[in-house]
């Protein structure tokens, strides 16, 4: 009977776990996170061969600010009168833009990643303090990504590849600014407490607002094929009006999908960094910067044109707020996305406030452009050091970067001990 009473233990014990396993099974390796190493690198390539295939960059905000002139024309404003929607070519629409086409391609990437992972929740804001953490955070990095022409990625991740000085000095401010961000943070106001409760095996956890429906894997693949369906018809229509444009939809796709298998998030790089003296992800970071610089290279050489934008104050503005503002909010540009493909609603308002925050700088463009942006030089470190030399001094600056991250790491483990 003992040993009937076990197997029958084993048998329901066994039926219990087949029931909490989704359906659809992936290999491991596919299920896994990444490391941000192996990512990040794949992204500096990719980065790198979607200029040299597009003739832009990757980024993300600009196409968000044409999001929020899209809403503003709803309400009849008109989006004729500022210099700012000119400037980033706002026309068309977002299934006839290559940042718009590619960022509907990053969030469907994004989501099949997810759902691979079986990293599908809802999950919501564990307090109202952190909804408005959510939307001032967004909008801060929104309005200072805008005001700096670039954000995580513009301005630094494919803007230092771009050999563009600007990018080199957000980098510097967004750095400042995201240390500030961990010091607000840290204020009594943005302290709540998570409910702990015990699950069935008497294990306390972290109490889960959002109710799970029994059918939710059921509910997760249709979403999917829903997703599959959306990102063939997306493909079918964007190489319908160019070729261009259905490999962005492509690019996109790759792009959306290493990140949410990686975790990247620019912002636990510098969070991390700057607590705890973590440099795993600034490190894999600098490291894609590297790969993608030399890619990026041989396509200026072969005629393509980096974007260089002004060295001016705008840049030192804009860099500080987006630095504050990813940490207040609690993830960058890219960062948000995916996790609000991953179904947490925290950073589905933060993108929301990114947007808010982008037409914000719409604006008052017309008048703080001329005493800001205009007035100050667009530097391209390979016109002062020539080709080989602008490549020199770029890896020279990742490698400062480098020994400056592991130097505060340092500082930080002695200061714990």
């Amino acid at each position: 009977m003992g040993k009937d009473r076990s197997m029958d233990i084993k048998a329901n014990t066994h039926v219990d776990i087949q029931k909490q396993q989704p359906k659809v099974r992936f290999p491991k390796a596919w299920r896994v996170t990444w490391s941000p190493l192996r990512v990040t690198v794949m992204l500096g390539v990719l980065a790198a061969y979607y200029f040299g295939l597009t003739g832009t960059f990757w980024a993300v905000t600009g196409e968000f600010t044409r999001w929020g002139a899209d809403i503003m024309k709803l309400f009849g404003v008109n989006t004729g009168k500022f210099q700012y929607l000119k400037l980033i070519h706002y026309q068309g629409t977002v299934l006839t833009r290559i940042d718009g086409v590619m960022i509907l391609g990053m969030f469907l990437g994004a989501f099949g990643a997810a759902y691979i992972s079986n990293n599908l929740k809802w999950r919501l804001p564990m307090s109202w303090v952190r909804v408005g953490q959510a939307l001032i955070g967004g909008m801060l990095a929104g309005f200072g990504a805008r005001l700096a022409m670039g954000c995580n990625l513009a301005a630094f991740f494919t803007g230092i590849p771009q050999f563009s000085l600007h990018a080199w000095i957000f980098a510097v401010f967004m750095a400042a600014g995201t240390f500030v961000g961990t010091k607000i943070i840290r204020l009594p106001l943005f302290r709540t407490r998570a409910r702990l409760v015990k699950n069935n095996n008497g294990i306390s956890k972290y109490h889960d607002i959002g109710k799970v429906s029994k059918n939710v894997q059921e509910i997760h693949t249709v979403m999917f094929i829903i997703a599959i369906i959306l990102t063939i018809l997306l493909l079918i229509h964007s190489f319908a009006i160019t070729t261009v444009l259905g490999l962005t939809v492509l690019f996109g796709l790759a792009f959306g999908f290493l990140l949410e298998k990686g975790q990247i998030c620019f912002t636990s790089g510098f969070r991390d960094l700057w607590n705890f003296g973590r440099t795993l992800m600034l490190d894999s970071i600098l490291a894609g910067m590297a790969i993608s610089s030399v890619g990026t290279l041989v396509f200026i050489m072969l005629g393509r044109t980096p974007k260089i934008f002004w060295a001016g104050p705008n840049v030192i503005i804009g860099g500080f707020l987006f630095g504050m503002g990813i940490v207040i909010a609690g993830g960058c540009e890219t960062g948000w996305m995916y996790r609000a493909m991953e179904g947490q609603v925290h950073f589905m308002l933060v993108g929301v406030g990114n947007v808010i925050g982008s037409m914000l700088l719409v604006f008052v463009w017309n008048s703080w452009a001329p005493v800001l942006a205009y007035k100050y030089p667009k530097v391209n470190l390979l016109q002062i050091f020539g080709n080989f030399g602008g490549l020199v001094v770029t890896f020279l600056l990742l490698g400062i970067c480098y020994l400056l991250g592991q130097v505060w790491k340092r500082h930080v483990l002695k200061k714990s001990l």
